[in-house]
């Protein structure tokens, strides 16, 4: 398991289309997609990354290919400076101090400080394969607002995946944290890791500005 701890200043929410390794940028994975389409959040300043607030496909909704869900998605806060997991469909149900300074990552609620009712969460908000073993990919977040980017190319299911992060990262009183995209679209550049999943091209990352 791979991990890059950085703060929520220092992420920038970038469209792509090509592998995560390929590109100029240190970073993960973002949230699940469809030819192409972003079927998860993924805003700054109340504008998606690849069109208009309410576009299918930009970044605007928590999706599924023919349905609209209610996900669990990581916002960051610039006022308050906080984080917060919130579940909902699409961008505009956010609640944020001020829609033009935050940004929010959508994937599926970890629930990490719930030891009973997230499985049934998790399996409400459809995260695929979640009893198969594949890579995964992962964001949690501390009580002091630093922020860990996770993948692991050791083929794994949810419940493997979870219990490996609060058992390594378990010290960093971790708050919460959300799955991303999962099994060849775990992929993470930086200066020591490279991990291509099965080298597929994915459309979103979260990268490092500096």
């Amino acid at each position: 398991m791979h991990t890059i701890r950085t703060t929520p200043d220092n992420i920038r929410l970038q469209a792509i289309d090509t592998n995560v390794t390929k590109t100029p940028y240190y970073g993960i994975n973002g949230g699940f997609f469809w030819e192409g389409a972003l079927l998860s959040i993924a805003v700054i300043n109340d504008q998606p990354l690849k069109g208009l607030p309410g576009d299918y496909g930009s970044g605007w909704y928590n999706t599924g290919i023919d349905t609209n869900l209610k996900r669990g998605t990581l916002v960051w806060d610039d006022i308050t400076k906080r984080f917060s997991i919130q579940v909902v469909t699409h961008a505009g149900e956010l609640t944020v101090t001020d829609k033009y300074h935050y940004w929010a990552q959508g994937g599926v609620s970890m629930r990490l400080n719930d030891s009973f009712g997230w499985e049934n969460d998790m399996i409400l908000e459809e995260m695929p394969a979640y009893n198969e073993s594949r890579m995964r990919t992962a964001i949690v977040y501390d009580n002091l607002e630093n922020m860990y980017m996770i993948v692991t190319p050791t083929y794994c299911t949810i419940a493997e995946f979870r219990t490996a992060i609060l058992e390594t990262l378990g010290n960093r009183r971790l708050v919460d944290g959300i799955y991303l995209d999962g099994d060849g679209s775990s992929q993470m550049l930086c200066r020591y890791v490279r991990l291509n999943g099965d080298q597929r091209q994915v459309y979103q990352m979260l990268t490092l500005i500096q």
